[in-house]
C-alpha cells in the first residue's frame, strides 16, 4: 500500500537580497539675485505668456519660488562643503557694490540639452557687471579663485524645453530692484532654496 505525502510550498527567503539603492543627493551652491514677491509675480506672468504663445516648446517650467539670476556657481557636492560655505561667506562680506535696477524685457533660448528658455534684458546695467566683477574679486580674496568665471550672461531661467524659441519673444518690461546678493544651497530636485547668507548692496550716492 503506497502512501502519498503532500508537501506545502513555502516562499524562498532571499538571504542575500540587497535593499534598493537610494539615489545620492547632490548639494548645489551658488551666489544669486533673488526677486521680491512682486518681481516674482511679474516674472511668472511673463513665463505664462511665453508658455501660451509657444506651447510647442513642450517645456518643464520652473516653479516661481525658484526664480533667480545666478551670479556665480560654486559647484555640486555629495554633502554640504562647510569649508566652501565659510569661504563664500567671507567673499560675501567683501562686497562693496551698489544697488541698482535691471529691466527684463524679452525671452530667448540658450542652446543645449533641453534648451533653457530664459528671461533677459535688452540693456545690461553697468552696475550689474560691476557687481559680478566685485564678487569675482572677493572670491579670489577668499581663496575660491577656481570658481571665478570668465563670462557672465545675466538671465532668469523660465523653463527647460524640447526645442528652442524660434526668435526672441518680447514681454512686458519688468523693473527689478536689486538690493542684495544671496548665497544659496539647494539639494538638486528636492525642497526649497535655502539662504546661507545675504548681503545688502549699498545705496548709490546722489
Amino acid at each position: 500500500m503506497s502512501s502519498h505525502i503532500s508537501q506545502s510550498r513555502t516562499p524562498q527567503i532571499e538571504l542575500f537580497a540587497q535593499p534598493p539603492a537610494t539615489r545620492a543627493e547632490t548639494h548645489r551652491l551658488f551666489f544669486a539675485l533673488m526677486p521680491s514677491e512682486t518681481t516674482c509675480r511679474e516674472i511668472d506672468a511673463a513665463a505664462k505668456l511665453v508658455q501660451q504663445q509657444h506651447a510647442d516648446l513642450r517645456a518643464r517650467w520652473v516653479k516661481p519660488e525658484r526664480y533667480h539670476a545666478t551670479l556665480n556657481f560654486l559647484g555640486d557636492y555629495p554633502a554640504v562643503p562647510e569649508d566652501i560655505v565659510e569661504k563664500a561667506k567671507l567673499a560675501g562680506d567683501q562686497l562693496r557694490a551698489s544697488s541698482f535696477t535691471w529691466t527684463l524685457d524679452y525671452a530667448a533660448s540658450f542652446r543645449g540639452h533641453e534648451p533653457p528658455c530664459v528671461l533677459r534684458g535688452t540693456v545690461v546695467p553697468e552696475a550689474l557687471l560691476l557687481l559680478w566683477r566685485d564678487l569675482n574679486a572677493a572670491l579670489v580674496h577668499a581663496g575660491l579663485h577656481r570658481y571665478v568665471e570668465r563670462q557672465f550672461t545675466p538671465h532668469v531661467t523660465l523653463a527647460y524645453g524640447r526645442r528652442e524659441l524660434p526668435a526672441a519673444a518680447p514681454v512686458a518690461p519688468i523693473t527689478w530692484q536689486i538690493d542684495e546678493v544671496a548665497l544659496i544651497h539647494n539639494i538638486v530636485g528636492k525642497g526649497e532654496y535655502q539662504r546661507l547668507g545675504s548681503w545688502p548692496l549699498s545705496t548709490p550716492a546722489i
